[in-house]
């Protein structure tokens, strides 16, 4: 059987055991290491992808598993819950051994524009103050829009949008380093086209966050004070 191919069947069998464990008692961070352990690197991102959502696939593909995974999966039990507390105007997720938060863009940028609007800054000086105390992650922004306008020009707006939030974080001493930036145009709908309320899901800037190298090295030594200090 072919490396993919083992794989796929082990994140099918990973996700068939979160499904099973969805009312259990295993936390998020035990959740976490069970998707790390099932899915892999390379797999985790090209599921991630043929299911329509690159944020998920990122995820799954950073995972380490194990009890390493655990620990992660702890530290960005915290990070979540202060994202939650002091982010105004995003849906804050965690999945697997990452976050991703969701902004509807119209709470980032006026129609039509990759210009953003004060209330924005606000909050991402608020996401940067945590994205400061919690250094041992990674940043991936991921800019979406609706279905309508012609591929290209969606394409672009994306990309100028996804390149806004990251600049301005940037500016609020994020690390270049640990940004990176992605625009998707219309490719990745998460509701209908057809009517303004799923358009305006479609409009959004995902923004994913997941362990850098340090903090995967660090769990999987065992630092887990280390990790947890925050």
């Amino acid at each position: 059987m072919k490396a993919v191919t083992i794989g796929l069947v082990a994140l099918t069998l990973a996700a068939s055991s979160l499904s099973s464990c969805k009312n259990s008692k295993l936390s998020r961070q035990e959740k976490g290491a069970l998707i790390g352990v099932g899915a892999g690197g390379a797999a985790g991102a090209a599921i991630g992808k043929a299911a329509g959502n690159t944020a998920v696939g990122a995820i799954i593909g950073a995972a380490v598993g194990g009890s390493a995974g655990a620990v992660i999966g702890i530290y960005m039990d915290k990070q979540a819950k202060e994202l939650e507390k002091s982010v105004e105007g995003a849906k804050v997720e965690r999945v697997g051994e990452g976050i991703r938060m969701t902004f509807d863009s119209g709470l980032l940028f006026g129609f039509d524009s990759a210009e953003l609007t004060s209330a924005t800054k606000k909050n991402l000086d608020n996401l940067a103050e945590v994205l400061q105390k919690y250094e041992d992650t990674e940043i991936l922004i991921e800019g979406h829009t609706d279905g309508q306008g012609t591929e290209a020009y969606n394409q672009k707006l994306s990309e100028r949008r996804a390149a806004a939030v990251a600049q301005y974080l940037r500016s609020d001493k994020v690390a270049r380093k640990r940004l990176d930036t992605v625009g998707y145009g219309k490719m990745q709908p998460i509701a209908s086209n057809d009517t303004e309320a799923g358009r305006q899901q479609n409009r959004r800037v995902e923004v994913v966050i997941v362990a850098n190298e340090k903090l995967k090295k660090d769990a999987a030594q065992g630092k887990e004070a280390a990790v947890l200090k925050k």
